[in-house]
């Protein structure tokens, strides 16, 4: 494993090249909030399987300058990554938050974008019926300045959370991580018990933190927001993880994903939650990345 700086514009964006360099390439997008670290749970699994995982921090997160983003400048910034790589195609793969980067990017780099995962994420609040109903009322307020104030709208969704993110910020750096039982203690409890995962998930919102919580508020306008482009845009092959359980994401943006997107399939698990790939990370590389 190892990490460098790339520059895109006159920002500095912080990747990290992990697994087997030599494999085939996947590039993966972390969750809300979330850092390049992240996928290292699954270090030695992609070694073995013969995987290059390239992950990176959006901007605000981590070590990336921060900046403004959307999803399809997002997108933008992984063609940048992967041509200064000599990565010509590659998968792509998101958890959580990065479900709607890894699809976007997908539909900016049709022939480049071989087939995309998604575990845990959100479908586009504008599209499927009743999610905007779930938003709060400083959401609604929050998408009223979108798109033509998109730092209104950024400032606005973190008003609207101050106290959660403060306290998130303020604890980061604790062993402890009691974070992880506010966020999935009901729901995950057989990965929250693990040690091993609960500090990967330590390791990598420790870092993703690093700056403060306004990434997690730009990625809030990016996909709580329009997206920007029309998931039947999509023509890669498109691999979908939810759980029955989850509390961060209802199964049902999965089902209206699986029902969007021109080329999917869906994989519901019942008795499990959000932390999908620290369980079946093998499973999700063999399809996305073995098996095309």
């Amino acid at each position: 494993m190892h990490e460098f700086e790339i520059t895109v514009g006159d920002r500095s964006v912080v990747v990290r090249d992990s697994g087997n360099t030599d494999g085939v390439p996947l590039v993966y997008f972390h969750g809300t909030p979330g850092s390049r670290l992240e996928p290292g749970f699954g270090d030695d699994i992609a070694e073995r399987m013969g995987v290059r995982v390239i992950s990176f921090d959006r901007p605000g997160y981590g070590r990336s300058d921060a900046a403004a983003s959307t999803l399809g400048s997002v997108a933008l910034d992984v063609e940048v990554i992967v041509d200064k790589l000599g990565v010509d195609r590659f998968a792509a793969f998101g958890w959580s938050g990065g479900g709607p980067f890894a699809l976007a990017t997908a539909a900016a780099l049709t022939g480049r974008v071989t087939r995309v995962g998604v575990s845990g994420g959100p479908a586009p609040v504008q599209a499927m019926p009743g999610a905007r109903e779930t938003l709060t009322e400083n959401d609604l307020r929050a998408l009223s300045y979108l798109p033509d104030e998109p730092a209104r709208a950024a400032e606005q969704f973190a008003a609207g959370n101050r106290a959660l993110l403060e306290a998130m910020v303020a604890v980061k750096d604790d062993q402890q991580a009691p974070w992880i039982e506010w966020m999935w203690a009901e729901s995950d409890p057989e990965v929250v018990n693990d040690p091993a995962a609960r500090k990967a998930l330590f390791v990598s919102f420790r870092e993703a933190l690093r700056q403060g919580h306004m990434g997690i508020a730009w990625d809030n306008v990016a996909f709580v927001g329009p997206w920007g482009f029309d998931v039947g845009d999509v023509s890669a092959p498109v691999h979908l993880w939810y759980g029955g359980r989850d509390e961060m994401t209802p199964p049902a943006a999965g089902e209206w994903l699986a029902q969007h997107l021109p080329n999917a399939e869906l994989v519901f698990y019942d008795g499990e939650g959000h932390l999908l790939p620290l369980r079946h990370w093998k499973e999700m590389l063999q399809a996305v990345v073995i098996d095309r």
